[in-house]
């Protein structure tokens, strides 16, 4: 996936790989196992763990990995490892990580990097002394129209940025007509919710394009008391809501360039663009449904006239993310510790996402701004 020079002392490919975790975002069709075969000559899955240890065998003979344990500090003593790819679910992200890194194995976190701001710190601060690389959930700055609108945005393409808009929500685990494969209880609950499972989608996404945000203001608040699945295996259970399924939030970039973004349960369908970008000279729009991956509006494309760029081929297409789906994270720790690719998915963008979403949570609890303190 990269051209660049292999890091002297760094392992030779493949890298051997632990997964940690055996749930969707290892099997789904777009997640990390049904996907890493398109790796084959840069990683190499040599373990899995899973509480859930009959689990975790079964998928190990379904994608023919050759170990499987029932916790990770069996695979970490047990499989020769270099680095280990973190599925767990929310709240034990942090614990977990830190155990990998403590092992001395490079990590490829899912999303968020942890709950709180030291977790977070701790964990960076352990990479650091250890000499290990630490990459974070979501991939989406890696896709090929992310890469191309920051460029444009860095270019001046549209002009110095007023504001932009970015949808970061669904309807909610279970809250689709095909239900959910498994009990989706736990993202309704404190330690969970839309926040930290969809808002930090584009919450990295803005912040890849615009720079690290200044401050946050937010509300956030719980729509129905119980939910209920509303089709598939769980059909008809009822779901406690005890962590807020609704947060909408801004985000203050400094001179007057500001982002409006939904992390919420409650987005059924939608026919406007993932994200869009507006500018005074130009507008940028992300996966308009329907539409191109990457749009582009122009001011004085001729003296006097404005409209659509129609280029001859599109501007991006989201190939990587077609092709390796979630195992693009994996890759990209490959490329990062194989060949000193320089790392895009960093820990710090992790850290600075992860304030604001805990910015959010404060801004709408205390009805008050919240200042920022991280970059990246």
């Amino acid at each position: 996936m990269t051209d660049t020079q292999p890091t002297p002392g760094a392992p030779k490919a493949p890298l051997r790989v632990g997964i940690l975790g055996s749930g969707g975002i290892a099997t789904a069709s777009y997640g990390v196992l049904p996907n890493i075969h398109h790796l084959s000559s840069r990683v190499a899955v040599t373990a899995i763990a899973d509480v859930a240890h009959e689990q975790a065998r079964a998928v190990a003979d379904r994608f023919g990995i050759p170990a499987a344990y029932s916790c990770l500090d069996d695979m970490l003593e047990k499989s020769e490892l270099d680095a280990v790819v973190n599925l767990t679910p929310i709240p034990v992200h942090a614990a977990t990580s830190r155990r990998i890194l403590d092992s001395g194995k490079h990590l490829a976190s899912e999303k968020p990097l942890a709950t709180t701001m030291a977790e977070a710190d701790a964990l960076i601060e352990l990479a650091g002394e250890r000499g290990l690389t630490i990459v974070c959930a979501p991939p989406d700055l890696l896709h090929e129209p992310y890469e191309r609108a920051a460029r444009l945005v860095r270019e001046g393409a549209v002009g110095k940025v007023a504001f932009a808009r970015v949808r970061s929500s669904h309807a909610g685990p279970g809250g689709g007509p095909n239900g959910w494969p498994s009990d989706p209880t736990w993202f309704y609950q404190q330690g969970s919710g839309p926040l930290l499972d969809m808002g930090v989608y584009g919450i990295h996404e803005i912040t890849g394009l615009l720079g690290p945000a200044k401050r946050v203001a937010a509300f956030a608040g719980i729509t129905e008391p119980t939910r209920v699945v509303r089709g598939g295996p769980f059909r008809g259970l009822e779901m406690p809501v005890t962590a807020e399924d609704n947060c909408l939030f801004m985000l203050d970039f400094g001179e007057s360039t500001f982002a409006v973004v939904d992390g919420t349960f409650n987005v059924l369908a939608a026919k406007s663009p993932k994200v869009e970008v507006f500018g005074r000279r130009g507008v940028l729009n992300l996966f308009r449904p329907g539409g191109p991956d990457l749009e582009l509006y122009r001011t004085d494309i001729a003296d006097g006239v404005d409209g659509w760029v129609q280029p001859t081929a599109p501007l991006a297409r989201n190939t990587r993310s077609d092709t390796y789906g979630r195992a693009l994270l994996v890759g990209h720790l490959a490329d990062v510790v194989l060949d000193g690719a320089p790392p895009v998915l960093t820990a710090e963008h992790a850290r600075h996402a992860l304030e604001i979403m805990i910015g959010v949570a404060t801004s709408a609890r205390e009805q008050r701004f919240v200042e920022l303190t991280t970059t990246f």
